[in-house]
């Protein structure tokens, strides 16, 4: 029995400097070979957080659907936002300043 990790790209780096890691994973078992696609979510910049998950390659295309869903309609409301000039400002707590653009903090569900 070999098992195999391999990490396929360099992590990607987000704005918040969070490192997310995306590789394969594939165990020999007993009676069958598992695959899965893993995501290795590291902590923020001086944060201790750490996310690791294990999707099956259904999985994964369907959270790289919802991912492609959400990035269509994130770049259509800063389109629209930028358009009328509207100018974003941080709620009282965030870590954002006054007048500057900040993610929206109200959660998103998938629509339908």
């Amino acid at each position: 029995m070999a098992n195999e990790v391999v990490q396929t790209a360099e992590p990607l780096v987000t704005a918040c400097g969070r490192r997310i890691g995306v590789g394969r994973l594939v165990v020999d078992g007993l009676s069958d070979r598992i695959s899965r696609v893993t995501l290795d979510v590291g902590p923020e910049r001086d944060g201790t957080s750490r996310i690791w998950a294990g999707l099956t390659p259904a999985e994964a295309r369907e959270l790289a659907r919802r991912l492609l869903d959400q990035a269509d309609r994130a770049e259509s409301a800063a389109s629209s936002a930028s358009e009328r000039g509207a100018i974003e400002v941080a709620p009282s707590g965030s870590r954002g300043r006054a007048g500057t653009r900040v993610p929206d903090r109200r959660p998103i569900y998938p629509r339908g």
